[in-house]
């Protein structure tokens, strides 16, 4: 059990203020004790106590002691889809580093939302692990100020929104990876250029697709919007939208699919239409999965470095955990890298 410790002074926007779990559970109306099993995450609390407290926790500041908070020795690692070689890229980022740090990894879904549940966020409250990875993922402010209040440090790996100036985050060079991608398929004689997106409320995606409009623009080329799809990031979203594009009588020469995985849809759709790649339809690709290495053309791609990304997320959040670094505006972003294969080639005389 907590003993009622005075918690660290903060500053809630109106005064300074500072609170004993005792004052906290006076004002809720409940024992210490009960303070001490919403903080330590037990389940043996009623919904609505667990709200009063947590709201009062919030409204104090609270965050408990680096030295009270007894860590379990774990990495939380949150992806808000598992399903595919993008995410074990990342796996095996965080493993690298919590094996060397004595320490194992717990994988959780958010099942394609852009924050965790209320369950997921009382879960980790009672796991105490060392810190939370989340990726293509977010926090909403009960869910920060939850983790906040246990001292429990959190990064967020490739944001899909704003994650906010106070939240630590690592991404890539999104931006110049498209306007790469893009330039190299100008450079190559091409003038009608696709785009297959991903989803337009993830910050990547729309970074990528500003690149490749720069990259035009830059050319003098007009941006055709007829051009510019939405995927969701999957095979078959490349596939459905490259049908789509390459159907048109005016289709384009390239596309820039976004990420490998729609590009490899986009393969299979010009397979279908008996169109060869790169000698009809010039590819390129983003992430540089392994899998890019094997298909056949193999495939021009942005590298993303995935591995590395998930590494630098997982030694941030164990100094932030240590108290090495700051949380305040701790914004990283590694660079992104073309790799040219032989899915890309001048366009054919039409």
């Amino acid at each position: 059990m907590t003993s009622p410790q005075p918690a660290d002074t903060r500053t809630n926007g109106r005064s300074t203020q500072t609170a004993t779990l005792a004052e906290i559970a006076r004002e809720a109306g409940v024992s210490a004790p009960t303070v001490s099993k919403v903080l330590n995450g037990r389940a043996d609390v009623a919904p609505g106590t667990r709200s009063r407290v947590e709201e009062l926790l919030r409204t104090h500041g609270y965050r408990r002691r680096r030295a009270e908070a007894s860590r379990s020795p774990l990495i939380d690692l949150v992806f808000h889809e598992l399903e595919s070689a993008w995410a074990m890229e990342v796996i095996r980022g965080v493993e690298n580093v919590a094996r060397d740090a004595g320490l194992s990894v717990v994988l959780s879904e958010s099942a394609g939302r852009l924050t965790p549940g209320r369950t997921w966020a009382d879960q980790v409250a009672a796991r105490r692990p060392h810190g939370v990875i989340l990726v293509l993922s977010g926090l909403d402010e009960s869910g920060r100020a939850l983790l906040t209040s246990r001292s429990i440090p959190f990064v967020v790996m490739d944001p899909a929104g704003d994650p906010g100036t106070d939240v630590p985050s690592i991404g890539a060079t999104n931006w110049q990876g498209g306007l790469a991608a893009t330039r190299h398929l100008i450079e190559l004689g091409h003038i009608r250029i696709g785009a297959i997106s991903g989803p337009s409320r993830m910050m990547c995606s729309r970074a990528r697709v500003d690149g490749y409009r720069a990259a035009l623009e830059t050319a003098g080329l007009p941006v055709d919007p007829e051009l510019i799809v939405s995927g969701d990031f999957h095979h078959d979203a490349g596939y459905q939208r490259g049908l789509a594009l390459l159907r048109r009588e005016d289709r384009p020469t390239a596309v820039f699919a976004g990420n490998d995985l729609q590009a490899l849809g986009l393969y299979e759709a010009a397979r279908e239409l008996g169109l060869r790649i790169p000698e009809d339809l010039s590819v390129v690709g983003f992430d540089d999965l392994p899998v890019a290495r094997w298909v056949g053309p193999p495939l021009t791609t942005v590298r993303q470095p995935l591995t590395e990304m998930a590494e630098a997320a997982a030694k941030l959040v164990l100094d932030l955990g240590k108290g090495e670094d700051s949380a305040a505006a701790t914004r990283v972003e590694l660079a992104t890298s073309l790799v040219v294969r032989s899915s890309t080639a001048a366009p054919a005389a039409r």
